[in-house]
């Protein structure tokens, strides 16, 4: 029963001075950020894509897979903004399993906080050095965003995190695009009070102060599927379902109304060849309907070196321990037909 301190953990400041970013990367990243606002702002008509591993477990195969990225990137980057996923921290329905890279920066380990804080720090820089591309991560532990803050350009909170406080609180004072996804029953209530909150400022505690924000208004609402009571897969991807919130930004009058789709989780029943079949109608939906041309305005695809998954202590290089991804080759497919259709 009770608490058992381990260690106390080092601070954001001591870790940036551990692993500190250059000056050449901050103007990078200045850069990226400033084009995804303008995205979310609808003033650029380019499409963002989220895209890669279910988790991060691997620090070489995840920089590998990243640095393919900036190869398509290049290519695709007239239409196609890529964010890369880099998601370190993995929530568990039932609290066992994996739990990310900051919880075991070596998932045959025993987890280690203080070392964890410090792999993931090194392997998104390494990532941002390879590449040049600015990631994304997920927000699962509020407190943590700050030791990566200076290199995330957009942040996810997730379906079990989006209805608390401390995360609907925090989004409201960072300075990039937070996706809410929408809770695991589906209830799109709550995922929209989500992104309300995000959107408007709050005084509140935080790593130790008592703060103020001034409010994010890139918070915005990520449609991932639900289940509902009788463990039914409920999509939410279709046309029927993007108008319908699309409506319901418009009611509440928010800001920048954007909407984002996860086309794996509970949108494909988590069958990860789905994928591309979902993007497609996405992109066909957007098509054909100007109201979703402007809202609908990025895709959140997973996606690895290996397609698949393996269990954790397995050796497949670039393959997912956690949800199962596409692989490479159906990756370079998808992604060359996502800026050829989302035009």
């Amino acid at each position: 029963m009770g608490f058992k301190a381990i260690r106390k953990l080092p601070t954001p400041d001591e870790i940036k001075a551990l692993v500190p970013v250059t000056a050449m990367m901050t103007a990078a990243k200045n850069s990226r950020d400033t084009i995804i606002r303008s995205i979310l702002e609808k003033k650029d008509d380019r499409f963002i894509v989220v895209i890669g591993p279910c988790s991060a477990h691997d620090e070489n195969a995840v920089c590998e897979y990243v640095e393919r990225l900036a190869k398509i990137q290049e290519q695709i980057k007239e239409r196609v903004l890529i964010i890369p996923r880099i998601y370190t921290n993995k929530p568990r329905t039932t609290g066992q399993g994996y739990k990310g890279m900051a919880h075991q920066p070596d998932p045959s380990k025993e987890p280690n906080m203080s070392e964890g804080i410090l792999a993931i720090r090194k392997m998104h820089l390494r990532a941002f050095s390879v590449s040049g591309l600015t990631s994304a991560d997920e927000m699962l532990y509020p407190n943590n965003h700050p030791y990566l803050d200076d290199m995330l350009s957009y942040v996810a909170v997730g379906a079990r995190s989006v209805e608390n406080q401390a995360h609907r609180l925090t989004a409201s004072g960072l300075d990039i695009p937070v996706g809410m996804k929408n809770p695991t029953s589906g209830d799109l209530k709550v995922a929209l009070n989500s992104v309300l909150a995000a959107q408007l400022p709050h005084v509140f505690s935080y790593n130790g102060y008592e703060v103020e924000t001034s409010g994010n208004p890139y918070a915005h609402l990520i449609l991932r599927g639900a289940i509902d009571h009788l463990s039914q897969v409920i999509p939410n991807y279709h046309y029927e379902d993007l108008i319908s919130v699309s409506q319901d930004y418009e009611d509440r009058k928010l800001s920048n109304s954007a909407i984002f789709v996860d086309t794996n989780h509970d949108n494909s029943g988590k069958h990860y060849k789905e994928q591309y079949r979902i993007s497609m109608e996405i992109l066909q939906s957007r098509k054909y309907s100007p109201v979703l041309h402007k809202m609908v305005r990025g895709l959140m695809i997973e996606s690895f070196l290996e397609e698949g998954n393996q269990k954790a202590g397995e050796s497949t290089y670039g393959k997912s321990i956690t949800d199962p991804c596409i692989g490479w080759d159906e990756t370079i497919r998808l992604l060359n037909d996502i800026a050829e259709r989302s035009v």
